[in-house]
């Protein structure tokens, strides 16, 4: 005898352009919808009729953000997950052809199965300051590509023109600096956390600003999850006997490649850190693998920080 499904629902969204592909589990059930206001609300009424234990989407580069954040308040659990993680996954199960439908059906499996955990979406104010971090990363790429062909240009005509583009670039980066200190200055929570990191040697404004962009879950998360979240967390690669070098992978690169620039100045202004550093050296440790760790041991001094609410001081 049939019996009606009571158990967990899980929804797997694939966002494209210009529409939207779900598959809910274990129900097998699939609809689509544009990807545009009134696509949304059919979205949210669907998934109010079988209200999903999680719904789980891929960040794909910011079309997902409209959706996520309809999701988000209408108060369902959702996760945003890394496009490699269900990749991985799919080939795992042996599941390689890939169309947007497919894809949902891929997602919603993952979410069945894997179950990441829940997170809150940042709001419009967050998602902008996260913007103008990275354009002020990529204005910075820029100017170092503009300045190498500088150097290379031979033509004083070419040259000329390479550093007009430079004098606009600098311009931008400027704007772009007062925007970002704008932005945390008329925030009360972001200057109180602003003022807490820079409050350690060797964080600067660039550090700081990125990290309450881009890491929003500092203080809030065990140090272990953040080192991961940042990936710094060195993975085993043993087998039987055999003990492999650990290395890190994944996580927020640009968060890390920030921290990285910070733990050189950190290493040689706190105390704590040098000391740290120096340690690890005369123990044998390369320098590359002493600069990971004292980032590792810089990342959980931020992190207490921001939780515990309080400033830098050597106990």
């Amino acid at each position: 005898m049939d019996q009606p499904a009571c158990g967990p629902v899980f929804a797997g969204i694939d966002v494209a352009k210009d529409r939207l592909d779900v598959h809910l589990r274990p129900s097998g059930q699939t609809f689509a919808m544009p990807r545009n206001g009134a696509g949304i609300d059919q979205l949210l009424d669907r998934l109010r009729d079988t209200p999903p234990t999680l719904v789980v989407m891929e960040a794909t580069g910011g079309f997902e953000l409209t959706v996520a954040a309809a999701i988000a308040g209408a108060g369902l659990p959702l996760a945003v997950v890394n496009p490699r993680q269900i990749r991985d996954f799919a080939r795992a199960t042996g599941r390689l052809a890939k169309t947007d439908r497919l894809d949902a059906e891929v997602i919603a499996l993952f979410a069945e199965r894997i179950r990441p955990e829940p997170r809150p979406v940042p709001d419009e104010d967050a998602q902008a300051l996260a913007e103008l971090v990275a354009r002020r990363r990529q204005i910075i790429e820029m100017i170092g590509m503009e300045q190498n062909r500088r150097r290379q240009a031979r033509a004083r005509h070419v040259a000329r023109t390479i550093e007009a583009t430079l004098r606009v670039l600098q311009a931008q980066l400027d704007q772009i600096d007062d925007d970002i200190d704008g932005a945390i200055r008329d925030t009360p929570a972001w200057r109180a956390a602003d003022d807490l990191l820079q409050s350690v040697p060797g964080i600067g404004p660039v550090a700081s600003r990125t990290l309450i962009a881009e890491m929003s879950e500092l203080g809030r998360i065990d140090r272990r999850a953040a080192a991961a979240l940042v990936g710094v967390a060195p993975f085993n690669r043993d087998s039987g006997q055999m003990r492999g070098h650990r290395a890190i992978a994944g996580g927020r690169t640009s968060v890390r490649n920030t921290l990285f620039m910070a733990t050189l100045s950190a290493v040689r202004w706190n105390p704590v850190l040098k000391a740290h550093y120096h340690q690890l050296i005369q123990r044998g440790r390369p320098k590359k693998v002493a600069l990971i760790a004292c980032l590792r041991r810089l990342l959980s001094i931020l992190n207490a920080i921001i939780r515990a609410q309080k400033p830098w001081h050597i106990a």
